[in-house]
């Protein structure tokens, strides 16, 4: 094996090992992870260099040599380039054993690039029982900017949440300031033409980099920060990112800068839905559906269009389902299900197809479950809204279908509830109990995760007060009181957690009162 040539002595921040077949991803790596500076206040030593990584795999050797070893020896953690190749590589194997065995506490991190875990993970990672911290950089993962991060936090022993916020502070204000330093350019050489035509494709490559960030954002950050229940933050980081619309035309604006902004919008209103504002969220949702309403006319069977102006449908009718006006609701739903049959025959292949699919057959389930239509044939539309997303998530594994699968078993549940199927409710809620408890082993502090635990505990304690047992409807409803406690002291401004902690008081009351 041809290695870098270091100085003896050297410390690695980390050792990277790879098969040779993954040798392009594990340089453009390399270089991103040398390259890369902590945000300020984030650890003294805010640059990840120097990562050791050797050049090619052996290919008559039978053994590690000196220089590799020696430097295992001295690197602070081992990243590894996870793939088929990488897990067929005896010597990526021998790599992780030998560091296992000099750096017993030391961390492993799993860069999966290739293949599903089962397929790409080499055998010796689960050694001990124990599964390595993992980066997803599939685009069905983590996704590349996520999975880059989440791998530096590991190097640097800072937490992934942090990192992300104060990484896309960073890169928002870098932006902003390049941005305007290019306005001040275009102005003072406005006449001439040539430095016109420059300056233009300047803007468009800036242009490119701010909605990356604005993309990176309602992504891989949001995402992030939803599993903490951090509202001002999430508000914060969207109306920052609202700005860099400000001044623009809409209509002016790329096809898919018009329908970034939808998304922004939308998520405006969804957090301002949380903070217990329906009247602010009204408006978000409303200029979101005027943008995608113009944009889809436009381009009728663009996928991208399509299932944009299906998310505005969806959260228009949201909100109206939040004020029970259920006609209006049921009226933005259908047409919800009517665009995701139109993405399903657009783009089949398309993952968000299946989804869509699924989220809207179950948002018609939720209203005819919460206004007592034809039960009969809500509990089979509940059943059908189920069995799709389960077929998602199997096509897909994530602990985002994962959920969506436990949220479809919980309203298939209500309907039959509804219907009178006691004892299959409660199977189906123990269902949703299962997956739930499942996804919060791997993430404990996720407070979606959590809320839904409460509303199945809530579930369990009304099933429980109306069949009679009181003991087995308190338990429910004190742990339901428990979880939102702790959701209200994490995030004071959520209104809805809030309204579950004060419900859960009053249904301890009641049993005690009975």
């Amino acid at each position: 094996m041809v290695v870098s040539a270091h100085p003896e002595g050297v410390h690695y921040r980390a050792f990277l090992s790879y098969s040779h077949r993954d040798a392009t991803f594990a340089a453009r790596l390399h270089r991103r992870l040398e390259a890369y500076v902590l945000p300020g206040r984030l650890g003294a030593n805010r640059r990840l260099s120097p990562i050791f990584k050797d050049r090619e795999e052996l290919s008559a050797a039978r053994d590690l040599s000196d220089q590799v070893r020696a430097a295992l020896a001295a690197s602070d953690c081992l990243i590894v380039a996870c793939s088929p190749a990488a897990a067929a590589s005896p010597w990526v194997t021998r790599e992780i054993e030998t560091f296992r065995t000099l750096h017993p506490g030391r961390p492993i991190l799993a860069a999966l690039i290739q293949g599903e875990p089962t397929e790409a993970f080499p055998a010796v990672l689960y050694e001990g029982g124990v599964e390595p911290l993992a980066a997803d950089f599939r685009k069905d993962g983590d996704g590349d900017r996520l999975a880059f991060l989440k791998l530096v936090a590991g190097i640097a022993g800072v937490g992934v949440d942090q990192l992300i916020q104060r990484d896309a502070q960073r890169r928002l204000r870098g932006v902003m300031a390049v941005t305007a330093a290019a306005l001040v350019a275009v102005v003072a050489m406005g006449g001439m033409t040539f430095v016109a035509l420059e300056a233009r494709a300047e803007a468009e490559r800036q242009r490119a980099e701010a909605e990356g960030i604005v993309k990176f954002m309602l992504t891989d950050l949001r995402a992030s920060l939803k599993s903490v229940g951090r509202l001002s933050i999430m508000d914060a980081a969207n109306r920052r990112a609202l700005r860099y619309y400000d001044g623009q035309k809409t209509s002016d604006l790329p096809r898919s800068s018009q329908l970034m902004k939808a998304v922004l919008l939308r998520a405006i209103g969804e957090d301002d839905l949380a903070r217990g504002d329906p009247v602010r969220a009204r408006t978000s949702f409303a200029a979101a559906f005027s943008i995608t309403k113009v944009v889809v006319s436009a381009a009728p069977r663009d996928r991208e269009a399509v299932w944009g102006h299906a998310q505005s449908y969806y959260w228009s009718g949201y909100a109206h389902f939040l004020d029970g006006e259920f006609p209006s609701a049921r009226r933005d739903w259908e047409a919800y299900l009517a665009h995701a049959i139109r993405l399903a025959d657009i783009a089949p292949d398309d993952r968000r197809a299946v989804e869509e699919l699924a989220y809207a057959r179950g948002a018609i389930c939720t209203l005819n479950v919460s206004s007592t239509v034809n039960i009969d044939g809500t509990i089979g539309l509940c059943r059908r809204a189920l069995e799709n997303m389960q077929s998602a998530q199997r096509r897909h594994p994530s602990p985002a279908l994962t959920f969506d699968v436990a949220t479809r078993w919980a309203w298939l549940a209500e309907s039959q509830a509804v219907g009178g199927r006691a004892a299959a409710a409660l199977a189906s809620r123990e269902q949703q109990y299962q997956l739930l408890k499942e996804l919060l082993a791997s993430d404990p502090k996720n407070t979606e995760y959590l809320a839904s635990l409460g509303a199945n505990r809530r579930a369990l304690s009304r099933a429980f007060f109306v069949s009679g047992n009181y003991d087995k409807s308190r338990a429910a409803a004190e742990e339901m009181r428990g979880i939102y406690r702790d959701l209200v002291i994490s995030d004071p401004r959520n209104q809805r957690w809030r309204e579950q902690f004060a419900f859960s008081q009053q249904v301890i009351s009641r049993i005690q009162n009975r």
